[in-house]
């Protein structure tokens, strides 16, 4: 029965989703997103408040009973990212340079389901949340919600998501237990020195070798100073110095990156080894440095009971065999703000086809990419039965 009525849901949940994915906004803007889930809320039934950290909406589903007194709370994204659409989907990107590439749209539309299937329902006891999140692109959108009172407004015991995976093929989930997705953080380094004529060296103070001698000093940040069996990413994605003329010293250089790493330890260790190096080889070449190192958000990290509790759920929907491990990846999740507040896991639903030329292939923030629809109906039967079996009901 449950199945059944999801389906029949998920069918027009397809067109919600292309709906979402039309009208792409990004961080702090999703304006059409927020007023289209509301819309939603309010012709079922369902009490929610928006405006939570910008565009936020927070719903609640009580059960049939409350003898339990526990909450879990699953949470979807609405933001797009600004990249101009290639999919040639019919229901492609009508706002230019904005896409939901990423899939945000079908997690909104899968949370959507799910509100829609407990509305009816109602067969669990305590009460559910559902956190419609916005500006997960690097806007800590999650971290804006818990300032912004979620927990203390709308408090829950657990909490749990997902993502689509493009990496997996259609019917599959795959979770790990602890590190899953890692920190993100960005950086940008500010070497000043004095420029001048490229033939008078003696009255310049070059910022170029001591960007040079920067870079590949960052570069042994990982290798030389982090635990071997410890990952993490130094990235220098771009260096900028010179003014275009050929006898001319510049007397500015920056570079900037992303730092990724699973472990606070090592965040720490590399913004300030990141820091005493800027510092080292400005100095040698009598220049001076600026650091403005930013934490954006905070590593995936399930907890132990909670990655079984999902494992159970969806083994019981695909089957133990449709269960795949997660190698922990540097790709990053603000997902991880939540779970550093309460138990919980994220998860990874495979979205692949067979067909090579499939744009649910596509890997994601590609602007060829495509959320599978066909995935709208399993994935909100897994949040069902996470609600159901975490807020079991007796004697309904």
């Amino acid at each position: 029965m449950r199945t059944a009525l999801l389906h029949s849901i998920a069918t027009e949940a397809t067109e919600w989703r292309r709906t979402l994915h039309r009208n792409p906004q990004t961080m702090y803007e999703e304006t059409f997103a927020s007023n289209f889930v509301c819309e939603k809320l309010t012709a079922w039934g369902i009490p929610f408040e928006r405006d939570i950290a910008v565009t936020g909406v927070v719903a609640t589903i009580e059960g049939r009973r409350n003898q339990s007194g526990r909450a879990i709370a699953f949470r979807a994204d609405m933001d797009a990212l600004d990249i101009t659409e290639a999919s040639g989907q019919p229901w492609a990107s009508h706002n230019p340079g904005k896409m939901h590439a990423c899939g945000h749209d079908g997690h909104t539309a899968t949370l959507l389901t799910l509100a829609r299937y407990l509305s009816q329902t109602h067969n669990f006891d305590g009460t559910v949340r559902l956190i419609f999140q916005p500006a997960e692109e690097g806007g800590r959108g999650a971290f804006r919600m818990l300032d912004a009172g979620l927990l203390e407004r709308f408090p829950f015991d657990e909490i749990y998501g997902y993502h689509n995976w493009p990496f997996l093929p259609r019917g599959t989930f795959s979770t790990v237990v602890g590190p899953m997705l890692a920190s993100v953080d960005d950086f940008e380094i500010e070497l000043i020195g004095r420029g001048g004529h490229a033939a008078m060296v003696e009255h310049t103070a070059d910022v170029l070798p001591a960007a040079a001698t920067l870079v590949s000093a960052l570069q042994t940040l990982v290798s030389r100073e982090i635990a071997a069996n410890q990952a993490a990413v130094v990235s220098i994605t771009n260096c900028n110095a010179g003014t275009g003329a050929f006898n001319v010293i510049s007397g500015r250089a920056t570079l900037n990156g992303t730092v990724r790493t699973f472990r606070n330890a090592d965040r720490d260790l590399i913004e300030r080894r990141m820091r005493q190096m800027a510092e080292g080889a400005a100095l040698m070449y009598g220049a001076t440095a600026k650091v403005d190192y930013r934490r954006l958000i905070d590593p995936v990290i399930n907890h132990r009971e909670a990655v079984e509790h999902c494992q159970t759920a969806a083994a019981k929907l695909v089957g133990d065999a449709n269960l795949l491990p997660f190698q922990p990846m540097m790709g990053g999740e603000d997902f991880g703000g939540f779970l550093s507040v309460r138990p919980g896991a994220f998860i990874a639903i495979g979205q692949a086809e067979p067909e090579s030329d499939s744009p649910h292939n596509y890997t994601l923030h590609s602007p060829k990419y495509d959320f599978n629809d066909r995935i709208l109906p399993l994935a909100a039967e897994y949040f069902a039965e996470l609600a159901e079996t975490r807020l079991r009901p007796t004697n309904i």
